[in-house]
């Protein structure tokens, strides 16, 4: 009996990705449930378990764009017993026949699979790379050491192992060789950007997207912080962050104002009742965007959970697929990189998104008064076809409103 290995489904906005990397080889007795390779989206990397058990017949190799659905290979269970067989007959082999080497084999330590993708895509020899992980293992953050080293630097650090004989350095093959008068280095885009880049195109081209602008006075929501944080990361085990102030705020602002809480499917509108908001995530590879769900119902501190929760599982690739689906609504804070006003970009099927900017102290009039108060630009980009202008301005307007007197954000239950 045969399985077919397919393409999981991965978003009602994701058609197509790359298959990135096989975890294992053609002929591999695989189980089910076992990652078997890895599939590149412009939202997600994620490893793809093996839908039965038995032995592999791979038929798609690595690299190549594949189709939702799509078949690039088979797990015959009927050579799955033959194949373990003769792997333990080898097994039994290999400990009968002990090494020459007086010296134990060192097994060298397992590589995570946000550093098999990254090796992958840049085709770095991980035998260069020097680990600071445990136990000698290699971590992202030295990947990403490696391929910010000059090239010669590369070459001359790669020493021969004990049982090597030491070799001349040669000419480095793998890193993009810079251009003849050394200005400028040109390198392949990597599947995930390639991925980010054409989705942020359809983003433009397939919306009628326009952005409306207002600021907040963050005065009230930082006195609450710093009267309450103490008291709230002593009982919930978690800091009190803007984030959750402005995701209870924006689930207020699609209650009074639908028309947000929509999309466009073909010919038809769909209204969502419900409130799932995804938060933007910066890591080394692109931006993601986990999903919340059903904001309404949780409280500030399973919000600040819920957001540290993704921000850690991003930055160690472990974001499953059905945690970046469903969003009605996202929320992208490109205040934490300095950014003072900016335009974000539809997260498609969605219809709003808003951005967050940078805290800055600025003098505004209060009342008949000047007085210097911390304020946030805020920018909201949508989708003309869906929401109007009156209704995207009172949208911001009331998200403003919930900030600037968070008493509000009370009332919702």
């Amino acid at each position: 009996m045969s399985t077919e290995v397919k393409i999981p489904a991965v978003g009602e906005s994701i058609t197509s990705g790359v298959l990135s990397g096989w975890l294992k080889q053609n002929g591999d007795t695989v189980k089910d449930g076992e990652p078997i390779f890895a599939l590149e989206t412009d939202k997600i990397s994620t490893e793809v378990p093996a839908p039965a058990s038995g032995q592999l017949q791979i038929m798609v190799p690595a690299g190549e764009e594949v189709k939702i659905g799509q078949v690039v290979g088979v797990i015959d269970a009927a050579g799955g017993a033959t194949k373990s067989e003769s792997k333990e007959s080898t097994a039994r082999t290999t400990t009968a026949t002990p090494p020459k080497s007086e010296e134990p084999v060192k097994e060298e330590p397992a590589l995570s699979p946000a550093v098999r993708r990254l090796a992958a895509e840049e085709k770095i020899p991980l035998a260069e790379v020097a680990g600071t992980g445990k136990h000698g293992q290699i971590t992202k953050e030295d990947v990403v050491n490696y391929l910010e080293r000059p090239a010669q630097t590369k070459v001359s650090e790669s020493k021969p192992t004990a049982n090597e004989a030491p070799v001349a350095p040669k000419k480095e093959t793998v890193s993009p060789a810079p251009s003849s008068d050394g200005r400028s280095v040109r390198r392949k885009m990597s599947p995930l950007r390639k991925k980010i880049a054409a989705q942020l195109v359809m983003a433009q081209q397939n919306a009628a997207m326009l952005t409306t602008f207002n600021e907040c006075d963050m005065t009230a929501v930082m006195h609450l912080r710093t009267s309450y944080q103490e008291a709230f990361q002593k009982r919930h085990g978690t800091k009190l962050g803007f984030m959750s102030f402005f995701i209870k705020a924006v689930v207020d602002a699609l209650q009074v104002d639908p028309a947000m809480n929509a999309r466009i499917d073909g010919d038809d509108l769909v209204e969502n009742h419900y409130y799932d908001i995804g938060v933007a995530v910066g890591t080394e590879r692109g931006l993601v965007v986990p999903v919340v769900r059903d904001a309404d119902k949780k409280s500030f501190a399973e919000l600040e959970s819920a957001v540290a929760g993704f921000a850690a599982k991003a930055r160690e690739g472990k974001l499953q697929l059905d945690e970046l689906t469903g969003g009605v609504f996202t929320i992208t804070n490109g205040g934490i990189y300095g950014s003072l006003l900016s335009t974000p970009i539809l997260n498609p099927p969605q219809s709003g998104i808003l951005g967050m900017h940078k805290i800055q102290n600025r003098p505004v009039a209060i009342g008949d008064k000047i007085e210097i108060r911390p304020m946030m630009y805020l920018a909201l980009s949508y989708d003309h076809r869906v929401v109007d202008g009156k209704e995207a301005v009172t949208f911001l307007v009331r998200v403003k409103d919930c900030i600037e007197d968070p008493t509000r954000l009370l009332l919702q239950g």
